[in-house]
């Protein structure tokens, strides 16, 4: 009797591959292990075992596996039905969808690079002989690659012998090579309560007149820092103030009279205190907690339309205690990991070392361990907080699911497939589990506002702010009066630097949101009207003033900034437009005793860049923030009073039919950074159109008015969400091969759709990286079969693929194309 499996490969196959097995090896073998297979002439992958069986394969004859590499499987059943709706609805492959889904480090083959761990010391004795052979080889190496150790040891399966090296942390692999970081701490003091009261305070003073007054003097000291900054003091700060040794502070904090506490500056990580107790909800968080109960009933996704401010963690936090209580577990999506330092912190006060954080830019070993960690349904992950990845996850009996910020595109992968959108996956992963989904946000997108309308999710709203905090006051700012009247200098009108002048009097802090990074978006030479473009893209140049270089945003090319005109020769260039770099440079002339900071592409390069910039700004060692969108996504800053949009019109003027839906969502957001606390927070909209409808909107924060007025125009031109979209992108170096195939390929298509294909058209930026794009729109009504369109297009994808001309040019498919 012959045995075979089905292996998931992790290249883009549009079909399984069978391989022959033993009758042993059948037995042990189970789905979701993982066999390390020969592939074409000399390749040797990993791959997955989906299915077992004993039809041998037709059109070619089944080669045998290498080794297995699992003693049990890796992969849940559920796991590879969400893989196959993924790349089934996607229009993708299985393949694709497992390398996104599964760490690199579960992905040997043939081509990876291994190279010696320095930061972790080996004994010899504790590696076997062959282990050994590779280590020492890399004594003398820099790097090999599998097939280099294959020849070492003499032997074709050399996997399993990498996977025990890896295991034993002696080497790593090309994708796991990550800086560690250390976590920098910085030391806070504050007297204790036992001295809140007047009289206990100055009884305390009166005693250390007489005998020690060098710890009066640091106590006196403490005061009137906090007097004079609102902030929390450092150690560093009291003792440079008061003049005196930390041994003094340390004596006080000895006498009990003074404590001091840590706060990390990057990723918070759970340091075993005893967790609080959740927040005790007020009256409108409690009936929409009800009213979200009440609709699981009968529905298996809810949106919560809660304001910003409003108070959703806390709701998440409860339904998250109750799901937890019965053992299950619970998925919280965000749209941007790094940016949730304050949820990571507030979740694991609540719940301990329950909370598990996954992200791809943890390093390999840390996303392994959180895998198993849920794979094993584990106390230490009964809570997974993670960005559009983690939808991956092998969870066991996953109870809920929460998509935080459900309106963010962050949530759409658009490069490489799978090209999925994790709120959408995220549903599907959740009807795998017969589990429920909450969608939470404060601008929910069109779609998820409309199923909720027409009664395919349940709707909840809350509609004040928590501890009934005003929403902060909008105001319109015209910014071609404003110039007129000559009240402007440089970007920033006379209203909004009277708003920041008196917030920064009373010790608050400001926001400024500029959806553009870089210093200036165009140099111009003033003489023959030249600007600078980027060779390999369709775009003029950003020049980044920190580092005097124009840069492109698009494919990475930089040279120095021109000192003269390369068309004409003069030395009259001017910058024309403004981004992030160009409003930080000008708060610092107009505001020079300010600390000002960014937060953009630029400055957050860094593993934990975002990290810095955030808890800086918590601790109010900065005064102003400068930022692009970065900023508008959930961040809960207690001391902003102020924000100001400095250009609301290149948001608005944008070539998409969500430009203005995402613009309302922007700016709604942006704004709900301001008057977080008691004291009503102001925003300024510079404008030079203040009676556009999105910005009358947005000033009076009607979220139904901008839903039904963009709706009604989705429908008089067949957009979501009363049609599907499906964006097919063409792409090659010749610009002619790209034209003549996107005519053939959309011509093809009209055949099918007729009057529902638009295109082939060059999007506004037609050229990136010598790339030539063009792109075939596909509308689908709600009456035709999704599947069935889908197949037909794959048909013609197939005919376009057998032409000769053709070959080269690469398509892209994407579906629900956000």
């Amino acid at each position: 009797m012959n045995y075979f499996i089905d292996v998931i490969l992790p290249i883009p196959l549009e079909k399984r591959f069978t391989y022959s097995i033993t009758q042993a090896e059948s037995e042990f073998l189970k789905e979701g292990m993982r066999v390390s297979i020969p592939f074409g002439k000399s390749k040797i992958y990993t791959g997955i075992v989906a299915e077992i069986h004993q039809i041998a394969p037709v059109i070619y004859e089944a080669k045998e596996i290498h080794q297995i590499l699992d003693d049990s499987p890796i992969v849940t059943s559920l796991q590879l039905q969400l893989w196959q709706w993924i790349a089934n609805y996607y229009m993708c492959t299985e393949g694709e969808v497992m390398r996104a889904a599964l760490p690199n480090a579960f992905l040997l083959e043939s081509e990876t690079i291994i190279s010696k761990n320095d930061k972790h010391q080996i004994k010899d004795t504790d590696l076997k002989d062959d282990e050994f052979l590779i280590y020492e080889a890399l004594q003398h190496q820099s790097s090999l690659k599998i097939q280099d150790i294959a020849n070492i040891l003499d032997k074709k399966n050399v996997l399993p012998v990498v996977k025990r090296l890896v295991d034993k942390e002696a080497i790593i692999l090309n994708e796991e090579i990550y800086d560690k970081y250390k976590p920098k701490y910085v030391r806070y003091v504050k007297l204790t309560s036992q001295f809140a009261s007047e009289t206990a305070l100055n009884t305390l003073l009166d005693e250390l007149s007489s005998r020690a007054k060098k710890q009066r003097d640091v106590i006196l000291t403490l005061f009137s820092l906090s007097a004079k900054t609102k902030k929390p003091v450092k150690v560093a700060d009291l003792v440079a103030e008061s003049q005196t040794s930390s041994a003094t502070v340390k004596a006080l904090i000895d006498k009990g009279i003074l404590e001091d506490y840590h706060i990390q500056t990057d990723r918070v990580i759970y340091d075993g205190e005893e967790n609080e107790d959740s927040k005790t909800l007020n009256q409108y968080q409690t009936e929409a907690l009800k009213q979200i109960e009440t609709s699981f009933d009968t529905h298996n996704v809810v949106l919560l339309h809660g304001i910003t401010s409003s108070g959703k963690t806390e709701v998440y936090v409860k339904l998250i205690e109750e799901v937890i209580a019965k053992g299950e577990q619970v998925l919280y999506l965000l749209p941007e990991i790094a940016l949730t330092t304050q949820l990571v912190t507030r979740l694991q006060n609540y719940f301990g070392e329950q909370v598990a954080v996954f992200n791809s830019k943890y390093s390999a070993h840390e996303r392994v361990e959180v895998y198993n960690q849920v794979l094993n349904n584990s106390a230490k992950a009964k809570i997974i907080l993670g960005a559009r990845s983690s939808i991956f996850l092998p969870f066991k009996n996953l109870g809920l699911i929460i998509v935080d910020e459900e309106h963010e595109s962050s949530f759409k992968q658009f490069d490489p497939a799978p090209r999925y959108h994790a709120r959408d996956a995220a549903i599907v992963l959740a009807s795998l589990f017969k589990a429920k989904t909450l969608l939470g946000s404060a601008t929910p997108s069109l779609e998820s506002y409309y199923n909720a309308q027409e009664k395919k999710y349940g709707l909840v709203e809350i509609n004040r702010r928590y501890n009934n905090v005003q929403l902060p006051e909008i105001e319109l700012v015209d910014i071609k009066d404003k110039q007129k009247r000559k009240k402007m200098k440089g970007h920033f009108t006379d209203r909004l630097i009277e708003e920041m002048t008196e917030a920064i009097a009373d010790g608050h802090q400001i926001i400024l949101f500029q959806n553009r990074r870089g210093y200036s978006p165009i140099v111009e030479c003033n003489t023959c009207g030249h600007s600078p473009q980027c060779p390999n893209c369709d775009v003029s140049l950003t020049y980044h003033q920190y580092r005097k270089q124009l840069r492109c945003h698009y494919c990475g090319y930089n040279s120095a900034m021109l000192q003269k005109c390369m068309a004409c020769g003069t030395t009259d260039l001017d910058t024309k437009g403004f981004g992030t770099e160009q409003i930080e440079s000008e708060v610092k002339q107009l505001f020079p005793d300010l600390k000002v900071a960014r937060m953009d592409l630029d400055t957050t390069r860094g593993k934990f860049g975002y990290e810095k910039i955030i808890t800086a700004f918590e601790q109010q060692d900065i005064d102003v923030l400068v930022g692009t969108q970065m900023l508008t996504k959930g961040l809960d800053f207690r001391n902003v009073k102020v924000v100001g949009v400095m250009n609301a019109d290149n948001l608005l003027n944008f070539p998409d039919f969500r430009a203005h839906e995402r613009s309302f969502q922007l700016m709604l957001q942006v704004s709900g950074r301001a008057g977080r606390t008691e004291k009503r927070g102001k925003v300024l909209i510079q404008t030079y159109n203040p009676y556009h409808k999105i910005l009358q909107q947005v000033s009076t924060n009607d979220y139904v008015s901008m839903f039904k007025e963009q709706l009604e125009e989705r429908y008089n031109y067949n957009y979501p969400p009363y049609f599907r979209l499906i964006k097919i992108t063409l792409k090659h170096r010749d610009y002619n091969k790209v034209n003549i195939a996107s005519d053939w390929l959309a011509k093809a298509l009209t055949q099918l759709f007729k009057h529902y294909v638009l295109g082939p058209e060059f999007p506004p930026i037609s050229r990136i990286r010598n790339q030539y794009h063009k792109n075939i729109l596909i509308k689908i009504p709600q009456g035709q079969s999704l599947n069935k369109t889908k197949e037909a297009i794959k048909k013609v994808n197939s005919s376009f693929s057998a032409i000769a001309d053709f070959k080269s040019v690469r398509v892209i498919i994407n579906v629900d194309n956000y």
